[in-house]
């Protein structure tokens, strides 16, 4: 029995030796990778066992020598490619790996494949330098939208969230020489697409004109104001869209700062009190009761506020939200 762990650990070290030496080209296209791998005649029959992310082979070639030239060409969307967006760069990371045993193993080999772009300008705008969000104008409001940091001092610097972690978005508005406005959220839903299709798998947040629906089911609430003008969904993340790219939707309505009502609020449901309440202003937190049937105002006094009010769709993304256990 020690004879045996002792030549198995004399042929790992061999394999070791053989693939930390091993001859692997990258080629980074625009959407894609390209990889060669070539590989001595001994592992040429267990080519299979070789892996980009959870992609394996596209092609193998044995040359007359016995040596083998494996080939991966797949799309960044495929393999299981981490994005990270961060300063002026987007990366794509994965690995390749060697897996003579089952998945449940470590891997034997693993080399690092990395494609690094300058970051799209529609993903870096001036006002969010550096950061994950954007900015939109509608007439002479500007609204945005963004992941903070977990300080709640700044923009994100990456769009990798661990699952379980809160994952704070802020939305605002730009007032310019506009009279004082009240940023509210009338819904929001997570996808896995950066445009919503009737065959679309959603994820509801936001729901009912302003009721928090996560503060409800998991961790979440409105975070207190700084200024009635922007507003923090703060949010434990979820298991929704887990690896992929996820994309958070919203409904940004600008208003005046006159009254609230069922139309006109921002409520979350606050466990320790077992009750929905009104973000702001929590004696007429009774706006918000309507929060798990369906709100909506029938006083002729919503009708006149809807005719000064300003709505905006805005989509938070890509975010990939990840199991750190994996």
């Amino acid at each position: 029995m020690v004879m045996q762990l002792y030549l198995g650990a004399i042929i790992l070290a061999v394999y070791a030796t053989t693939f930390a030496y091993a001859d692997i080209q990258v080629l980074c296209e625009n959407n894609s990778v390209s990889v060669t791998w070539r590989i001595s005649a001994e592992f040429v029959p267990y080519a299979a066992r070789l892996f980009l992310g959870s992609c394996t082979p596209s092609q193998l070639n044995v040359m007359p020598t016995g040596e083998g030239e494996v080939l991966f060409n797949y799309p960044f969307a495929d393999c299981r490619f981490k994005k990270l967006i961060k300063r002026k760069h987007l990366t794509y990371r994965n690995e390749l790996t060697y897996r003579p045993y089952n998945k449940y193993k470590p891997p034997f080999f693993v080399y690092p494949v990395e494609c690094v772009y300058k970051r799209p300008e529609r993903w870096y705008p001036p006002f969010l330098n550096p950061g994950v969000g954007f900015s939109e104008g509608q007439g002479t409001l500007v609204f945005h939208m963004a992941l903070l940091n977990a300080q709640l001092t700044g923009v994100a610097m990456t769009n990798v969230i661990h699952l379980g972690s809160f994952m704070p978005i802020w939305a605002a508005v730009e007032q310019k020489s506009h009279q004082p406005l009240l940023l509210l959220i009338e819904e929001c839903v997570a996808a896995t697409t950066p445009e919503l299709h009737p065959d679309s798998q959603l994820y509801p947040i936001i729901t009912n004109n302003g009721c928090l629906l996560e503060s409800l089911r998991g961790n979440a609430m409105f975070l207190p104001r700084h200024q009635s003008s922007a507003i923090i969904i703060y949010m434990q993340s979820f298991m929704f869209g887990l690896g992929q790219e996820v994309y958070i939707h919203c409904k940004l309505v600008a208003w005046g700062l006159e009254g609230l009502d069922k139309n006109k609020k921002a409520c979350h449901y606050v466990k320790k009190n077992e009750r929905w309440e009104l973000l702001d202003d929590l004696s007429q937190s009774s706006l918000c009761s309507c929060c798990e049937s369906t709100c909506k105002s029938r006083t002729r006094r919503g009708v006149a506020l809807e005719s000064h009010s300003l709505r905006h769709k805005s989509v938070l993304g890509p975010l990939l939200i990840v199991n750190p256990f994996d």
